[in-house]
């Protein structure tokens, strides 16, 4: 495992304590990069893997929660960028699970090589992480099922085009809440790419947005988990008394998600009519 090296990804793959997000739901990435268990007595589904440096680390989190990555029957992909889709090749040879992600996610996880009209494809080389050879394509508003899991698919490009974002039902007892797995809604580029030269993308990142805002959304998961305050909320937990509400659970939290990424990608459209062409140098964004 060779691991990616970026500004940001010492600080992305630091440690943090895997937790119970909601019933069968677990944490299990690193401080800042989301990925997700799934659990079930007949295996297991996960979202994402982060960086290649993440893929120990995550089983780790596994196996002190309990789990075995041998048990993980499903590895799901949100974006094939490195920060998310790096640690996935690493995880597949351990666990034997199948991978799967959106038609146009599934092309880039078999090369590793971010596609020519993909926001960030200026950034080049930059941009590569281990390909995964073997993946399944799921379709929009599909399925991912072991025994009696059901992870639902939804399209969500904008961030890339095979952006996928995820929901699922998690019980405790008799109570059952409906999780989203929201993939990132950022409009960020490499420079010289201008959202604007592009109407028909813009379009649909609008409608991405759309389908976020709609989805029954109890408790929400970004792809960084800032970008859902999901630690805030997790350390508000730990303080609550019986009496309190829990304060994981959020039913505007799409909503809000939804309706921040429209004030960026508008404030971004802004700026773009207001400056000149940038010129094609800098490092990757997330």
């Amino acid at each position: 495992m060779t691991p990616i090296v970026c500004d940001a990804c010492a600080e992305w793959n630091t440690e943090h304590q895997p937790f119970r997000i909601f019933g069968n739901t677990y944490y299990v990435g690193p401080d800042g990069l989301s990925s997700v268990l799934i659990t079930s007595a007949e295996g297991h589904v996960l979202i994402d893997g982060a960086l290649p440096q993440s893929a120990p680390l995550i089983a780790a989190h596994m196996a002190a929660l309990g789990f075995r990555i041998e048990d993980v029957r499903w590895i799901v992909s949100s974006h094939a960028h490195f920060d998310h889709a790096g640690g996935i090749a690493l995880l597949q040879r351990q666990s034997r699970a199948k991978v799967a992600t959106s038609v146009l996610g599934a092309q880039v996880l078999r090369t590793g090589t971010i596609s020519t009209d993909d926001p960030q494809a200026g950034f080049g080389a930059a941009m590569h992480f281990p390909a995964v050879t073997e993946v399944t394509e799921l379709p929009d508003g599909g399925t991912v099922s072991v025994g009696p899991l059901r992870i639902t698919v939804h399209y969500t490009p904008g961030h890339t085009p095979g952006a996928t974002s995820y929901s699922w039902q998690s019980c405790e007892g008799s109570r059952c809440l409906q999780l989203v797995y929201a993939d990132s809604l950022n409009a960020v580029s490499a420079p010289g790419y201008r959202f604007s030269d592009h109407p028909s993308y813009v379009a649909t990142f609008r409608r991405s947005i759309a389908k976020v805002r709609s989805l029954p959304c109890d408790i929400l998961i970004a792809a960084h988990p800032d970008q859902s305050g999901l630690f805030e909320r997790q350390a508000a937990r730990a303080k609550r008394t019986d009496r309190d509400p829990d304060p994981m659970v959020n039913q505007k939290a799409c909503a809000t998600y939804a309706s921040d990424a429209q004030a960026r990608l508008d404030k971004r459209l802004d700026e773009e009519r207001r400056q000149p062409r940038p010129s094609s140098s800098g490092a990757p964004r997330r």
